[in-house]
């Protein structure tokens, strides 16, 4: 669903924000993206949506090379993937139930569905009835998951979050992890940037470790919290 080869992101400033970066996630797979602040987590992210481009590499999504991609398909690209960001990036003069059609009113969707997609996704994510509130009145883990009621809206093959817990409190942050979980065990590909290796272990998922902009991890964790398995940057390009 997701393939990067050698990858690399050089600013005009000259900053390196991706070193030769490969990996693929596989259709249906849920992954973590883990590093410190600056690692490069970000711009591979912007990568993906087609918001930058690589200055060299290839990078495909959904089959579809992202990387020589004409600017009249990236509106459709961004249908296919859906985006969560940590600061939420709602519209505080409107409802809840606006910030969530946006996405469908914007492609002119009709107005039915649209209120037949919008309470299914609020009920979804466990906001049920919280449609006609103002985003400002409700908790910061309620606005994440307007944020992510609003990112599966368009039914998306994939998702990806963005440090999507990094305000909350570890209740608030296994719930919002957990509702991914769910998105992805029906099938959507999921791909979270992360800094909270607990939420790492917990879920035993496969998790892709970059360090000043390299990839330098590809491992994944037991459930309960022990390391099973871990590769070398040059054996997860091997393996795919």
């Amino acid at each position: 669903m997701i393939k990067l080869s050698q990858i690399n992101k050089r600013y005009p400033n000259g900053h390196e924000a991706l070193k030769d970066v490969s990996f693929d996630v596989a259709q249906g797979e849920m992954v973590f993206l883990a590093g410190h602040s600056g690692a490069g987590k970000s711009t591979l992210f912007k990568l993906i949506t087609r918001i930058e481009k690589p200055t060299s590499g290839q990078l495909f999504v959904d089959q579809q090379n992202v990387s020589r991609m004409r600017d009249s398909k990236v509106a459709l690209l961004r249908r296919e993937v859906g985006v969560i960001f940590q600061d939420h990036k709602l519209l505080m003069d409107r409802t809840v139930f606006d910030n969530v059609a946006l996405p469908l009113i914007v492609i002119g969707m009709p107005h039915d569905e649209i209120k037949k997609r919008v309470r299914a996704a609020l009920n979804k994510v466990g906001l049920d009835g919280k449609g006609g509130q103002k985003p400002v009145t409700l908790s910061g883990g309620e606005q994440q998951r307007v944020g992510i009621a609003r990112a599966v809206i368009n039914r998306p093959n994939i998702l990806l979050a963005d440090e999507p817990t990094g305000n909350l409190d570890e209740t608030l942050s296994d719930e919002i992890i957990d509702i991914f979980a769910d998105f992805n065990r029906v099938g959507v590909t999921v791909l979270i940037a992360t800094h909270d290796l607990r939420q790492v272990e917990r879920l035993g998922k496969r998790t892709l470790h970059l360090e000043h902009g390299e990839l330098i991890g590809d491992y994944r964790h037991a459930s309960s919290g022990s390391q099973t398995s871990m590769k070398n940057t040059d054996e997860a390009r091997t393996d795919g």
